[in-house]
């Protein structure tokens, strides 16, 4: 069983890598699909199984590719001497670098459909939930969700201004993204103000994180 899993995920990798040169050209598509599907020379019964939604699958692969090389850039870099801001900057930052423009682009188009809109909030939450993770977040309470629900803004945004950005190495985009990040301090400052009203914390308290990824808000509905 586990070598088939094995299997499935070397050729949804193959796929992966065969539908972008595609995808600039016919978006996360069906004809994108089955180009790949061409190219790999695969039964397109099988294809269907390793990715029973076809593109939708292989834009979602794209997405948590991105996700596996920023934490792997996170891994390999000292933030030590960053402040915590400069941190989650510097993560938002390796998140777009590992990724491609119009790829991201399409896919933007391909998860603002109304089938797909589920999908692409799950993917935003797992993309700000491992960050905050990796960064040593231990909340297990209410700020679990207020962390992400603002990362997540800043992320969605920087994202939608990094795709118009055309300056030199993407300079406006990454002032850009300090100044969202300091307002998302500026929040957590109001949010210490405001658990100090008097009934605030016990509405509160009984709000829990989830408890793994098949339970993360932006969850798909089956």
């Amino acid at each position: 069983m586990k070598n088939d899993h094995l299997d499935m995920d070397r050729a949804r990798s193959e796929l992966l890598a065969a539908i972008k040169p595609h995808v600039p050209f016919d978006g996360w598509s069906e004809p994108a699909f089955k180009e790949a599907v061409a190219d790999l020379g695969l039964d397109p019964g099988l294809a269907r199984v390793i990715c029973p939604r076809g593109a939708v699958d292989l834009a979602v692969a794209y997405h948590r590719e991105g996700d596996a090389a920023m934490l792997k850039r996170l891994e390999e870099t000292d933030l030590s001497g960053l402040k915590f801001r400069d941190r989650i900057a510097a993560a938002v930052r390796f998140r777009l670098e590992a990724s491609d423009a119009e790829l991201v682009r399409r896919g933007a188009a391909i998860f603002a459909l109304p089938q797909n809109a589920a999908t692409g909030s799950k993917l935003i939450w797992e993309t700000c939930d491992r960050i905050w993770n990796v960064l040593g977040d231990q909340s297990r309470d209410y700020n679990w969700y207020t962390k992400r629900m603002t990362l997540s803004g800043v992320y969605s945004a920087t994202v939608l201004y990094w795709m118009g950005d055309e300056s030199e190495g993407h300079a406006d985009t990454w002032a850009f993204l300090d100044r969202r990040i300091e307002g998302v301090m500026q929040f957590e400052k109001v949010k210490g103000a405001a658990m100090k009203l008097p009934l605030l914390p016990k509405i509160l308290s009984g709000i829990r994180a989830p408890k793994g990824m098949g339970d993360m808000p932006g969850r798909e509905a089956h």
